[in-house]
């Protein structure tokens, strides 16, 4: 089922946001991937990116000089199994009903879930997840500039708004429910064998059910179908919860301050505070990688309200709810 390769010997570190709503990372592309793992019984270890929660190469999984980008080569699943490292979908992979099942949840699940956390929500889910651990003014303008974002990615403009709306929820449905009647009361969708669809899936449902506010419109249209949910909180219990006491990944994560980028781990380096002693080279490195960081959101934020202010307010503007959000 899976495939350790010959790195096999080797410490893998996932990388992912933080810890939130009782959940190991509330990241809807994170979640899946430490999902997929645990289903594997892949030996790994988490740890949390607070400094740059929301760069698209997160999640990655990285061991000495390998590491595997969420924005490379179609995700870090992929080229997990594309170099043998893990695989669980060897024999799913020309089965027509699951290669269906992966493209709705990949495409209309993944749409609405976006929607639900940027547009259709309060976004006080979405800034807890990828924004807390920045300062106010530029945790706020960040989420700003991704609400923009999300709009552009759905292809929804001030005239559309409601009609694109409606054909999200309606596809999120369809896709429940499709899925419901193929899980029935089995333990994963195909074969009674785990596979990356049921990491998707799982990752899904449980941002779903724990991230998103009572008033989701995606959370009530998920609740009407029961053995999905019992089917999401059963693995959680399995995987999360009973598995932080096991000789797997623990819940909490191992915070990491380094900048994602190819080259040796050094999560697990932190050294002892000591008084009056000298700073490592590793903590003047993170010293200026945070200067730089600062920076580069600083000058993110001059350039975003620059386009606001020079662009036609039918083209840039933000609903009111959206500038109105005050944040915890």
């Amino acid at each position: 089922m899976e495939q350790h390769g010959e790195r096999e010997p080797e410490e893998f570190t996932l990388v992912a946001t933080k810890p939130y709503f009782n959940l190991p990372t509330a990241c809807p592309l994170c979640l899946p991937l430490f999902i997929y793992l645990k289903l594997a019984n892949f030996p790994f270890r988490l740890s949390s990116n607070s400094i740059f929660p929301d760069s698209d190469q997160i999640p990655y999984v990285e061991s000495g000089t390998y590491v595997a980008y969420n924005n490379e080569n179609g995700g870090v699943i992929e080229n997990l199994k594309r170099d043998g490292i893990v695989d669980l979908d060897s024999e799913f992979q020309s089965v027509p009903d699951w290669v269906a099942m992966k493209a709705m949840i990949s495409s209309w699940l993944a749409d609405a879930m976006m929607y639900e956390l940027w547009v259709g929500s309060d976004g006080k889910s979405a800034y807890k997840i990828y924004y807390s651990d920045l300062s106010w003014p530029i945790g706020k303008v960040l989420f700003l500039k991704q609400v923009y974002s999300v709009k552009q990615r759905l292809g929804i403009t001030k005239d559309n708004a409601e009609q694109r709306e409606d054909e999200i929820y309606k596809r999120a449905k369809i896709a429940y429910g499709a899925l419901s009647t193929r899980l029935g009361d089995q333990n994963f969708l195909f074969d009674d064998r785990p596979s990356s669809l049921d990491a998707t899936l799982l990752g899904h449902v449980l941002v779903t059910l724990h991230a998103l506010p009572e008033t989701s419109v995606l959370r009530s249209e998920l609740l009407e179908h029961g053995n999905v949910v019992r089917y999401a909180e059963k693995h959680k219990m399995e995987l999360i919860e009973s598995g932080s006491s096991s000789s797997g990944p623990q819940f909490h994560s191992v915070p990491s301050s380094s900048t994602p980028k190819r080259g040796p781990s050094n999560w697990s380096s932190k050294p002892k505070s000591k008084p009056k002693r000298e700073k490592t080279e590793e903590e003047k490195t993170f010293k200026r990688r945070a200067k730089y960081f600062l920076a580069a959101q600083l000058l993110a934020v001059l350039l975003f309200l620059s386009l606001m202010g020079g662009n036609d307010s039918g083209d840039m503007e933000l609903d009111d709810e959206d500038e109105g959000i005050a944040f915890d």
